[in-house]
């Protein structure tokens, strides 16, 4: 579990607990008993989850405690809480939706045996208004096939995350994948949120044919290059694939040219060099891929001065934007953006990691052998994007050798391919 954004509030567990048992009137910001509740995720004590089960218990109808209360349920999930697996299962009756879907999301996390409690989770799939995506996906996670008639008739929901996940788990129950084609043309639907949801379901329905089509699924590389990931591990793992069968699609996603994908949207007229650029700050990726495409091709001349002003003036704090900037910059070939670059390449902060993957793509366009040191170095991250486009950096810059230094990675993927680059030279 990624925890990089957990402990960002800077109390203690004392301080934490304090603002739970706080009136809320007497807080200074009637957020801070939900910030309480979310940070209580770093101490797995009894102390943190007593006060997180009183937190639950207190029956308070203001706003913001029930806003706490949904996120002591989902901390409860987070430390495995056993202990309050009672508490949180009498949350499966509360008046409160998101209440209800935090308190099935962690009893999925906790687990149990108890048929009692997956039978009441199944028949929420009855009651309206409620996340039956979440309630289907952890059903499947119990395997628990009394609930497939009821699953079976949402794998026409209107929809479509819920449909999928209904057809991906009817599968996984039964054995029969028949339909599940229906969940690999989800990868081509307009709604970004139906193609992000999709991917999940291919992978926890462990459906191998489909790495290459979710490579070429128009949705962030974050979401893309999860799914190729989970499905490889998985699939290598029960000797299902190897690794020959999934590199084509690893390589296309981590190089992420929008030639390689397969477009949901399109252009009616040519559009201008002003609307592309802000298409680029889009949240659906789709768009900000057509765009950058549509850069390349119609505006190669004119885009690498746009893309420097946009960049200094709003780009560079904007993280997706960013990523697109960067990757546009080596395909142009720009070599102006080179220190822009390679800042991208060493740029710690989280929300900004996928950047420094492009950054090294970015790098071999440009042809900076220099930077074979900075790429070798980056070799020794703990963040596998980066870690692979090096390695492709690297070979397309001609230093195999440099490579090396991941071949006894931690990551069969990264060690798989290093040594496979690093051979050239032998």
């Amino acid at each position: 579990m990624d925890k990089r954004f957990f402990n960002i509030f800077n109390l203690t567990e004392d301080q934490a607990i304090a603002l739970l048992k706080k009136p809320l009137a007497e807080l200074e910001d009637q957020s801070e008993r939900y910030v309480a509740a979310s940070h209580l995720i770093n101490f797995p004590t009894s102390r943190a989850i007593n006060a997180l089960i009183e937190t639950i218990q207190d029956p308070n109808p203001e706003l913001y405690h029930r806003i706490a209360r949904r996120k002591a349920v989902e901390s409860l999930g987070r430390l495995k809480a056993k202990e309050a697996l009672p508490i949180i299962q009498a949350c499966l009756a509360d008046e409160d939706a998101y209440t209800v879907e935090n308190a099935v999301w962690a009893i999925g996390e906790i687990g149990t045996e108890e048929r009692s409690i997956l039978a009441e989770i199944a028949n929420l799939l009855d009651k309206p208004g409620q996340n039956y995506r979440l309630i289907i996906q952890t059903l499947a996670k119990f395997n628990y096939q009394p609930a497939l008639a009821k699953i079976q008739s949402l794998t026409d929901s209107e929809d479509e995350p819920t449909a999928s996940t209904a057809i991906a788990t009817v599968a996984r129950l039964t054995g029969d994948y028949s339909k599940i084609g229906r969940v690999v043309e989800f990868l081509q639907h307009s709604s970004v949120n139906a193609r992000r949801a999709c991917i999940q379901d291919l992978i926890d329905a462990k459906y191998y044919p489909a790495l290459k089509d979710i490579a070429k699924c128009p949705v962030s590389i974050v979401f893309r290059l999860r799914g190729i990931r989970l499905l490889a591990e998985k699939g290598i793992a029960e000797g299902e694939i190897n690794f020959t069968q999934v590199e084509p699609s690893l390589d296309q996603v981590i190089r992420d040219r929008p030639q390689d994908l397969e477009m949901v949207h399109e252009y009616d007229q040519k559009p201008s060099l002003e609307f592309l650029i802000r298409e680029l700050y889009h949240t659906d990726f789709g768009r900000c891929y057509l765009a950058s495409q549509t850069l390349l091709e119609e505006y190669p001349q004119e885009a690498p001065e746009a893309l420097m002003e946009t960049y200094q003036a709003e780009a560079y704090n904007d993280y997706g934007a960013h990523y697109h900037v960067i990757k546009l910059f080596g395909w142009l070939q720009y070599q102006p953006a080179k220190e822009i670059i390679i800042e991208a390449l060493h740029n710690n902060q989280p929300q900004f990691q996928k950047s420094r993957a492009a950054a090294a793509i970015a790098i071999a366009h440009l042809g900076a052998t220099e930077t074979i040191p900075l790429l070798k170095n980056a070799l020794t991250t703990s963040i596998f994007d980066l870690k692979y486009a090096c390695l492709l950096a690297l070979e397309q810059l001609g230093d195999y050798s440099s490579c090396q230094v991941a071949t006894e990675d931690a990551d069969l993927l990264i060690k798989t391919k290093a040594n496979q680059i690093a051979s050239i030279n032998n």
